[in-house]
């Protein structure tokens, strides 16, 4: 649950996606979604990379005047994506997915692979909500969705509604 701090700080949106062969069409949606997380004033976080749902997303953002953060796997920030303003460096490969979702206030996952789909378990498993835009998992996790934490959305603007509507802002 998400307390009053939200007077204080801002809220962090995590976004998770494919890094590899992701279609243009997941980058034009991870691109809109950026921007309108920069358009709240929220912080996106994502993996950091210069790729796929990862880059689009940080891009949205920065180019719409958002802070953005990525959790790098790799132990240099060399490896940073362009847009993202704070690299946090792990050298954890792919245990840095935990740190992902821990700092996230909420997850929003777009087409991905077992990359993406570690995000959204780890996520839920530590009952924080998770928003798939336009990622189809089966009923892989539809207790979550019964107990009201993983929700659909079918486009960026939808997302943004979701997170306004079920979270305490």
């Amino acid at each position: 649950m998400i307390g009053s701090d939200w007077a204080i700080r801002k809220l962090i949106v995590g976004v998770m996606g494919g890094g590899e062969a992701t279609p243009p069409e997941d980058c034009k949606v991870a691109y809109r979604l950026g921007k309108l997380i920069a358009s709240e004033d929220w912080v996106l976080l994502n993996g950091g990379r210069p790729a796929g749902i990862m880059e689009a997303s940080a891009r949205g953002a920065k180019e719409n005047g958002g802070l953005t953060v990525g959790i790098l796997p790799d132990d240099s920030s060399c490896f940073a994506c362009k847009y993202i303003d704070i690299p946090i460096v792990t050298g954890m490969g792919d245990g840095r997915n935990y740190i992902n979702v821990l700092s996230s206030d909420v997850v929003v996952a777009l087409p991905g692979k077992a990359g993406t789909i570690s995000e959204i378990a780890l996520a839920l498993k530590n009952r924080k909500k998770v928003i798939l835009l336009n990622f189809d998992v089966g009923k892989l996790f539809d207790f979550y969705m019964e107990e009201g934490l993983l929700y659909t959305a079918g486009t960026p603007e939808e997302a943004i509604r979701i997170i306004k509507n079920t979270l305490t802002l």
